[in-house]
């Protein structure tokens, strides 16, 4: 196991407050379940980015926090601290995968390698 990017190391941690933030936080009904689902799943793409790393977690990370950014009006929080988190880690997770995107070699190569080479 090793860590190439600190964004990873965020995630996770993004991930961990996702998974508590609704014991801290006093959350309800469907918010606390879809909250500590998709913590999860921030956590297993950060830990899957230690294992096996690769772009395409980030990706996956990006989806997520689409998703903790959407759930608050598509599934109706109720209290507003369940929102805030919410989006905040949304913006967080999409933020700091974005940016590893953009730092990250591999990825740089492969997009330079298929789309700058087919305009030539």
């Amino acid at each position: 196991m090793r860590i190439q990017h600190w964004q990873d190391v965020a995630s996770l941690l993004v991930g961990v407050w996702l998974v508590g933030s609704p014991f801290a936080l006093g959350f309800g009904g469907a918010a606390v379940w879809i909250t500590i689902a998709l913590g999860l799943a921030v956590i297993l793409f950060a830990v899957e980015a230690f294992v096996i790393p690769s772009y395409l977690e980030e990706w996956g990370e990006m989806l997520l926090g689409l998703a903790l950014l959407l759930a608050p009006w598509t599934v109706g929080y109720e209290q507003v601290s369940e929102t805030v988190s919410s989006v905040l880690s949304g913006i967080l997770v999409i933020l700091l995968a974005g940016w590893e995107l953009l730092t990250d070699r591999d990825f740089s190569t492969w997009w330079h390698d298929r789309w700058h080479h087919r305009a030539g």
